[in-house]
């Protein structure tokens, strides 16, 4: 006679997995000195985050070992999203939910192939889904659905599943106290996904700089015995970038973007998005006490 537990039950619930979609589940790299892991969204296609990849190819090692070399179709570093083409014959593809929303307590399975080094497998609950994390590039990406499955390191670009195996969210980032933070796999993020596997990658407004924290910024510029100042300010500029082409200097303050004050980044580069288009704005600066108007163009 067969004795059904709690135990039991979850322990069948990551087999399932593991024999379903465990075959959609890839390693990037090459074993110890991997980048991470990635899973078939589509025939010929492996999603995985994009702070994995280092290189326009990388190595995609399968369920059954096989290896191929992968190219990257897309990439979207601020979403911290890639679309890598490589020969996934007839794998099949991890389905994805149905965008019911995910809350805390949810049971969940995350997988993984770190560098190739094999399946991994592990279960846990959702701890918090209306976090935020930062991407590669500082964005912020909302909603993040912390959990508690642990994964060893290389599992980054796994899929993170409901218990009947169907794609929840993209495991990112490990968090202090050993909680992985997951990109939610909601419908804007399919279409995103969708529009990589074009070939399409969103355009973008790049300043070409990097910024301190508005409060680190706010501290910096009391110690040189310069006034409080609400807005973004400037660490480094690239050469001959269009901050550098504009005239922006170390040290300036982004005080407004357009006709959108900048006290935090997401107000900028929400601004910067708002010109892609044009690839061109306005930009209200502060160099030491003296505001000026500059015009960047990218």
């Amino acid at each position: 006679m067969t004795t059904t537990t709690p135990l039991a039950d979850i322990g069948a619930a990551i087999a399932a997995a593991a024999e379903t979609t465990g075959e959609a589940v890839v390693g990037l790299g090459r074993g110890w000195g991997s980048a991470g892991s990635g899973f078939i969204t589509g025939r010929g296609e492996v999603l995985t985050n994009a702070h994995n990849l280092r290189h326009e190819e990388v190595t995609v090692t399968f369920a059954d070992g096989s290896q191929h070399a992968g190219h990257v179709r897309a990439a979207d570093p601020d979403l911290d999203l890639a679309v890598i083409s490589v020969p996934t014959g007839e794998r099949p593809a991890v389905n994805w939910a149905d965008g019911e929303a995910a809350g805390i307590g949810t049971p969940v399975l995350a997988l993984a192939n770190p560098g190739g080094r094999g399946l991994r497998a592990t279960h846990g609950f959702i701890s918090s889904a209306a976090g935020a994390r930062r991407g590669p590039r500082g964005r912020r990406i909302a909603g993040a659905i912390e959990h508690t499955a642990p994964l060893p390191r290389g599992s980054s670009g796994g899929p993170l599943l409901d218990l009947d195996g169907r794609l929840l969210g993209i495991n990112a980032l490990r968090t202090d106290g050993g909680l992985i933070l997951a990109i939610p796999a909601d419908e804007a993020l399919h279409e995103r996904v969708r529009a990589l596997a074009r070939g399409e990658t969103p355009p973008r407004f790049r300043l070409g700089i990097a910024v301190v924290p508005p409060r680190a910024a706010r501290r910096l510029r009391s110690a040189v015995g310069l006034p409080p100042a609400d807005g973004i300010l400037i660490r480094f500029v690239q050469e001959d970038g269009p901050a550098s082409r504009a005239g922006l200097e170390r040290g300036d303050v982004i005080l407004a973007a357009g006709e959108t004050p900048t006290p935090t980044l997401e107000a900028l580069l929400g601004a910067l998005d708002a010109a892609a288009d044009q690839q061109r704005i306005e930009l209200r600066v502060l160099r030491g006490a003296d505001e000026r108007q500059v015009t960047v163009v990218a």
